[in-house]
């Protein structure tokens, strides 16, 4: 008895003091997305130990960590388009610049662990743009094909069908069908085009993002290989090669393409200049009358 009556007193005092909690820092919303040009807010609850009137930063990580909220003022583009509550900011029309991780860093220095923080990652959605589409214009029957659209904007990244004459070009279901459809890059690859591909091809990108916008139709013909037009080609580069070559035959028969033979040591005879000779035996010149 007497030894309980010795820790009594002790668990009474710990009793009458509260509890000591350090301060802690929590968001609800770890993961934000929002679409461009909406407002987006960042989540930021603490709670201290003694300190009421803790220090409260925001920065934002990249390349080099920024400040956006600092000494109760919002720096560099966040100025003037930014607002906070307690320790929750909110930033308004939010663009491609504004995505990233942002830090929330609350300072109680009366407290037993005086720095607490929490990270929030914000994603700006972008709906999709009317997507580039690179359609020939025509192409010959047996030959490979591809049909290209893209959408460089979109976020998350779109992905793509097709149209021929408005209507849709639905996914293959074997492996031996004449084309190919990737949604993801956005090709559409013929492997050997016919006659009765011949059409106006469109395309759609699409990402859940706002509405799905659509490239403007483009026609694209195909032609049968022009049989005649290769023969006569052939014909008249066959009669052009022979026309070339007896001509060449006669000019060579008529001695143009004839080189003479004389004696390099055997000057010429003043009296010969400008008369007619002819090459007979050997090197020896014979003046013909």
């Amino acid at each position: 008895m007497e030894g309980t009556s010795l820790y009594l007193p002790i668990v009474v005092l710990l009793m009458q003091c509260p509890p000591s909690v350090p301060v802690t820092v929590s968001t609800n919303r770890a993961k934000v997305e929002v679409e461009e040009s909406s407002d987006a807010e960042l989540s930021c609850i603490f709670f201290t130990e003694r300190d009421q009137n803790p220090r409260i930063e925001w920065k934002k990580k990249g390349k080099d960590v920024s400040f956006v909220y600092f000494n109760g003022h919002f720096r560099g583009p966040f100025a003037g388009r930014a607002t906070i509550q307690d320790a929750t900011i909110t930033l308004r029309k939010v663009t491609q610049e504004d995505a990233g991780e942002y830090r929330c860093e609350v300072s109680a220095s009366l407290d037993t662990v005086s720095l607490g923080e929490t990270n929030i990652t914000l994603t700006v959605l972008v709906p999709p743009q009317t997507p580039a589409c690179d359609v020939p214009a025509s192409a010959v029957t047996g030959s490979a094909v591809q049909l290209h659209c893209r959408d460089q904007r979109s976020i998350p990244p779109a992905t793509y069908s097709w149209f021929k004459d408005n209507r849709p070009i639905s996914q293959p279901r074997h492996t031996n069908a004449t084309y190919l459809i990737n949604q993801y890059t956005g090709v559409l690859e013929f492997k050997a085009v016919g006659k009765e591909d011949t059409g106006r091809y469109s395309c759609l990108a699409s990402n859940g993002v706002g509405s799905p916008k659509m490239c403007e139709g483009k026609h694209m013909t195909i032609e049968d290989v022009n049989v005649t037009a290769v023969v006569t080609a052939v014909l008249v580069l066959f009669l052009i090669v022979a026309v070339c070559g007896c001509g060449g035959l006669a000019l060579h028969r008529n001695g143009f393409f004839t080189l003479s033979r004389c004696n390099p040591h055997q000057q010429p005879n003043p009296e010969q200049i400008g008369r007619h000779v002819s090459v007979t035996h050997g090197d020896k010149l014979t003046p013909r009358a």
